[in-house]
């Protein structure tokens, strides 16, 4: 074989193991990257299962809580007309205790007492 041969044969073989050295540093880059999407996959899962653990239940107690509160507004609706009788008893209860008040000395509309305990 002739010099020249030599000199085409060293720079194929050195082309293929650059070349090789290319492809070994991108398939470690690549299995790095693909390690890493894999934690950051468990990761998204993990923060999936914890997010429905926690709401799976939530139409249930929404709808619980709207019904509560629908109860409750109709208890409530139930109990105006009730506090108003009331009011209008103490206001009734007001007006009389003054009309009964009206001619009566201040001491004794105040309840203060005519005499003290020594």
């Amino acid at each position: 074989m002739s010099p020249g041969n030599w000199k085409m044969i060293a720079i194929a073989v050195g082309f293929n193991v650059l070349i090789s050295l290319v492809l070994l540093y991108s398939a470690w880059v690549i299995i790095k990257l693909r390690s890493r999407l894999a934690k950051i996959a468990d990761k998204i899962i993990a923060a999936e299962r914890s997010t429905y653990k926690v709401l799976h239940n939530a139409p249930n107690a929404i709808s619980k809580g709207q019904k509560g509160a629908l109860r409750l507004g109709q208890q409530y609706q139930q109990l105006d007309p009730q506090l108003q009788r009331v009011q209008q008893v103490l206001g009734l209860f007001s007006l009389g205790r003054k009309f009964w008040l009206r001619g009566k000395p201040k001491s004794v509309a105040t309840g203060l007492r005519f005499w003290r305990r020594s």
